[in-house]
């Protein structure tokens, strides 16, 4: 594991340090060649790749059992899956969040434990607002044993802009709630599979945080444990 990605002390993500110096290059060079114009447009360009990539500091509210949003974004759905629709070992639910070129897009741990396997997949770039973009876009599937819950999934999905697809953790690794673990580019999506027992606490609709934002909770399943 990558630790100076992980706690990363840079106002951007690493992956945007090469954009935000060459448009800045190319910027200063219009500038000094006369070209104005030309030169504000790429200042512009600058700016906004700098704040696209832009990574900040996040802190989360420590409740028993609460599940941390993975990205920031839009809640697209939270979806009741039967056991021949999840991908887990059981019935699980579904939660999607849509990242759109506002959003930051460094990505998040939702719940601590260890990675058990990673996964990427090859496919299509459809906007990632569309259903069919979860199973037919270019993505990554992150495995992860969670402390307490079990197996859960995240899903890093490319969109309609989006090439690429980072992911800075590897099978094997301890991982803990809030962490870095990965970025897409350009707007896209993050589809979360958990288990039975999980309890949403925000809505189809709702805007969310990445590693700041509760999820939702497992306080039935906790408490089961314990007795």
């Amino acid at each position: 594991m990558d630790q100076s990605r992980i706690q990363n002390k840079w106002p951007v993500a690493r992956e945007g340090v090469p954009f935000v110096l060459a448009s800045s290059s190319l910027c200063l060079l219009l500038f000094l060649a006369g070209l104005e114009s030309l030169g504000a447009f790429f200042a512009v360009i600058t700016l906004f790749t700098a704040f696209f990539f832009r990574d900040p500091e996040r802190h989360f509210p420590e409740f028993p059992g609460a599940v941390i949003t993975p990205a920031d974004g839009k809640i697209l759905g939270i979806t009741s899956l039967t056991e021949s629709e999840s991908p887990l070992q059981g019935p699980c639910a579904k939660v999607s969040i849509f990242m759109s070129i506002f959003d930051v897009h460094v990505n998040r741990i939702p719940l601590p434990g260890t990675i058990k396997q990673v996964e990427y997949k090859s496919g299509n770039f459809f906007s990632a607002n569309l259903d069919k973009s979860s199973h037919l876009n270019e993505r990554n599937l992150l495995w992860l044993e969670a402390e307490g819950v079990g197996d859960i999934l995240v899903v890093q999905i490319a969109g309609l802009i989006a090439r690429r697809i980072c992911c800075w953790v590897s099978e094997g690794d301890r991982v803990y709630k809030g962490q870095r673990f990965g970025l897409i580019r350009f707007g896209s999506r993050v589809d979360l599979f958990l288990p039975e027992g999980f309890s949403p606490a925000v809505a189809p609709g709702d805007k969310v945080k990445a590693g700041k934002t509760i999820l939702g909770f497992y306080h039935e399943k906790q408490e089961k444990e314990t007795k």
